[in-house]
């Protein structure tokens, strides 16, 4: 049992977690369904909550077909826990030094084993003003770009979809572009 419990503490090698990822492409065009993502599963929460009375076209549809995909996003959550929780790993992140000089340089202290930050954390008006824009930000682009990163970049780009390859390019473009020179000056 402790040789199980020290295998799920440890980080699974991405010869192990890769192809399970990829072998959701396969499974879902066998169950007939070509789209794969998070940001779809918050349309079909919004279009189970929205009462008749509200006249929105985008929620009518039946998200009753959908409902394999709000299994998976329960399935997300509760493995995230476990993986974060009940098998966590004990050992302290070992960051390296030019991240913690990223870090130092950032103004803040180093994380002392934690992967971020706890300032980032502290529900301060500025760090829940700069998450909620954040959270915008994400929200408007994944609606813009018709869908998130797990989607276009697992699903998307598995069923050569051109659309997804813009997509994700920019997704990484934009996500280089902010990790680089917008972030370190909004931390400052």
């Amino acid at each position: 049992m402790t040789n199980l419990l020290s295998w799920l503490n440890a980080p699974w090698p991405w010869y192990v977690a890769g192809p399970l990822i990829g072998l959701m492409v396969p499974l879902m065009l066998v169950i007939g369904n070509r789209s794969f993502g998070i940001s779809n599963n918050l349309r079909h929460l919004c279009a189970i909550t929205q009462p008749n009375q509200i006249d929105v076209d985008f929620f009518k549809y039946d998200w009753k077909e959908h409902t394999w995909s709000l299994v998976f996003v329960i399935g997300t959550g509760l493995g995230g826990f476990l993986a974060g929780v009940v098998f966590a790993n004990p050992d302290p992140v070992a960051l390296s030094p030019a991240a913690v000089a990223m870090i130092h340089n950032w103004g803040f202290a180093a994380p002392a084993g934690l992967l971020v930050p706890p300032e980032l954390f502290d529900p301060t008006l500025r760090n829940l003003t700069f998450l909620f824009a954040a959270g915008v930000l994400v929200g408007f682009g994944t609606r813009y770009a018709g869908g998130c990163t797990s989607g276009h970049a697992i699903t998307g780009l598995s069923t050569l979809q051109l659309a997804s390859v813009y997509a994700v390019l920019g997704i990484f473009a934009g996500g280089l572009l902010s990790a680089w020179l917008l972030v370190p000056h909004l931390l400052k």
